[in-house]
């Protein structure tokens, strides 16, 4: 039965992949970004000072966990000239009192409100058009709400555009969290979807980026066809950045790493979440969904085990748990993962659940929308809101 080991043998060697990966990421491979003492001191790389003046388009539904932190930590970016541009589809939205207090603190800042009616299945990507179309600067940068990020941030993610042949730069993210169910998710993204992004670079897959943060040129987005070109598909970032890349452009990773807050999920949200996350993978590249069951190496070192192959099960077990700590702790500096790390194993198997789950159905829960997929990645949604013009609130000019 030595070939029931065979499956935990090909999960180590994917995540000796991430270790590889890890290793060459904190050497500052320009196979991942470019050289940080570049970055690091504030020049483009190609040695000048000059930052283009940028919009950050900031699509809002309401108010996530930490979410005036997140907004503060881009409002005090020391960049020469940028926007911010918030878009609801709400005028109540609980998250318009924290945006208004910004603007009060910030008058000399250009932070403008945007109240967007769309009837679009993506209601993010109906937002992002309408925001799209009131920026004033050359560069946009498009994350989530939720986003906090570090000083010196926005001169980390628009340096690489400076090359014309980098077309988008994304960066990883780690998460915060407040509950034992959001904790685990914190987990799974620090130890199992950050080493399947370093691999998949590694790999030389580069054609996708992250919601985490996505900077990029106006006019390449003019070239894709605008964001109405991806409002019928559920995964804007993937097919954003699947687009950009199309025309010939390089996706680049920054080196900087920012948060993401989980806030108290429960099991059930939590579940919901991963689902659509696995769905939504699922849709956008069947393939690679498939190849995905290899990584599931807690699993497979059960296998090994029930098989009596035992130096497979604890070599596929040792090198998950190493990738993931290295993973965790040097590349996203996720301190929680070294407290965490025993749990590996028990996420692993819900992570697998999530996987199985994610083959079948046809139908997700995002926000408060119930969305169903198309084999192509589209959606179709099953409830819309009212179409009206937008409004507008501003206040200040950087």
């Amino acid at each position: 039965m030595i070939w029931l080991a065979l499956p935990a043998t090909a999960a180590a060697i994917y995540y000796l992949l991430a270790i590889f990966a890890a290793i060459r990421w904190k050497k500052g491979d320009r196979h991942f970004f470019p050289e940080p003492s570049v970055l690091s001191l504030g020049l483009s790389p190609n040695g000048s000072r000059h930052f283009e003046p940028l919009s950050i388009l900031k699509p809002t539904h309401g108010r996530d966990p930490q979410f005036y932190e997140a907004i503060l930590s881009h409002v005090k970016q020391d960049y020469p000239q940028f926007e911010i541009l918030f878009g609801l589809t709400d005028p109540d939205d609980p998250a318009l009192e924290d945006i208004e207090r910004l603007q009060k603190e910030f008058p000399q800042k250009s932070i403008s409100v945007r109240i967007v009616y769309c009837k679009v299945p993506n209601a993010k990507v109906g937002v992002l058009s309408e925001l799209a179309k009131h920026a004033r600067y050359p560069l946009l940068l498009v994350n989530d709400s939720d986003i906090v990020v570090e000083p010196g941030y926005l001169r980390a993610v628009t340096a690489p555009l400076a090359d014309p042949k980098i077309g988008m730069v994304t960066c990883l993210y780690r998460a915060a969290s407040e509950s034992p169910a959001s904790r685990a998710e914190a987990l799974g993204i620090a130890t199992e979807f950050a080493p399947s992004v370093l691999v998949a670079r590694l790999l030389g897959v580069a054609d996708f980026a992250l919601g985490s943060t996505m900077v990029f040129r106006a006019e390449a987005l003019q070239r894709i066809g605008g964001f109405a070109a991806i409002e019928t598909y559920i995964a804007d970032d993937y097919q954003l950045g699947n687009r950009i890349a199309k025309l010939g452009y390089r996706i680049e990773f920054a080196p900087v790493v920012v948060e993401t807050d989980l806030g108290g999920e429960s099991w059930a949200q939590t579940w919901r979440h991963q689902l659509r996350w696995s769905r939504t993978i699922r849709v956008s590249r069947p393939a690679g969904y498939c190849g995905y069951v290899v990584t599931h190496a807690t699993l497979w070192a059960l296998v090994a085990f029930a098989a009596h192959q035992w130096w497979a099960g604890i070599f596929a077990l040792a090198v998950r748990v190493i990738a993931g700590l290295m993973v965790g702790l040097t590349v996203l500096n996720d301190r929680k993962v070294a407290v965490d790390f025993w749990w590996i194993p028990l996420r692993d198997l819900f992570g697998f659940a999530v996987w199985l789950g994610g083959i079948f159905g046809n139908h997700v829960t995002w926000r408060d929308r119930r969305l169903r997929l198309r084999p192509d990645g589209s959606i179709c949604a099953e409830t819309y809101q009212r179409l009206e013009p937008a409004r507008t609130k501003a206040a200040g000019h950087s």
